[in-house]
């Protein structure tokens, strides 16, 4: 730790926070001459003050200890940058639209790769009035499911529940040009190939190793036996 660094960090974040020297010890139980200690580097928190501290400030204690911030990403939040994060502990869903520190359950979670979908994990999507009606033969059981669905579109993310010992049916308006990903609790994250109209009546590829038209045109399987992105278009 540095301590000129973490003071320096500890004071900006404390005035951003609105709080005086006092007001901050008497959240710590400390003493408002050890807040001024630490902020001109003359000392540093106890390493069991550090919690509550990083709580307080509203940084981790990773950022608390380096004694600075990441730099801002100005990607703009977009979706197409969309990157999600499962907790291994609780199973909650976090999403995010660029760089960002994420921990749950007291772990720091890293991106879920995207992987490229075998048969076993492919998804069967059905035209229905104006939504995709989305099925599978993944299994549902508990400790192995498709856990959700997610649409990601220029402007939204639309997510969708799934849950175990119960069969995969789900329905997607068919708007804007997007991608659908799907996680598996045991393998992963997979993910659609870019470009997949939602909004179009018929597919608007010919066989790609990505999908597989049926004769009809109206049903079609999603199945990544090959990914490349040498698309033809009818």
């Amino acid at each position: 730790m540095d301590q000129k660094k973490t003071g320096a960090l500890i004071r900006v974040l404390r005035l951003e926070k609105g709080l005086t020297q006092q007001g901050l010890a008497e959240l710590l139980g400390v003493s408002n001459r050890a807040v001024s200690q630490w902020e001109r580097g003359l000392g540093s928190p106890d390493l069991s003050l550090l919690p509550a501290l990083s709580l307080q400030l509203g940084v981790d204690l990773a950022g608390l200890l380096s004694g600075g911030l990441p730099e801002p990403d100005n990607t703009g939040g977009s979706m197409k940058h969309i990157r999600f994060f499962v907790c291994p502990q609780c199973g909650d869903l976090i999403t995010a639209t660029g760089e960002a520190a994420v921990s749950c359950c007291g772990r720091r979670l890293e991106p879920l790769p995207v992987q490229k979908p075998d048969e076993a994990h492919s998804l069967q999507i059905h035209p229905v009035e104006d939504e995709w009606f989305i099925t599978s033969g993944h299994p549902m059981e508990k400790g192995h499911c498709l856990s959700f669905l997610a649409l990601v579109t220029g402007e939204r993310a639309t997510v969708m529940k799934c849950w175990p010992e119960w069969d995969l049916q789900q329905r997607i308006p068919r708007r804007g040009h997007g991608m659908l990903y799907w996680y598996c609790t045991q393998h992963g994250l997979f993910r659609s190939f870019p470009g997949f109209d939602f909004s179009a009546r018929k597919f608007p590829f010919q066989r790609t190793g990505f999908v597989f038209r049926t004769p009809t045109d109206e049903n079609f399987t999603i199945l990544f036996n090959d990914c490349s992105n040498n698309f033809n278009p009818l």
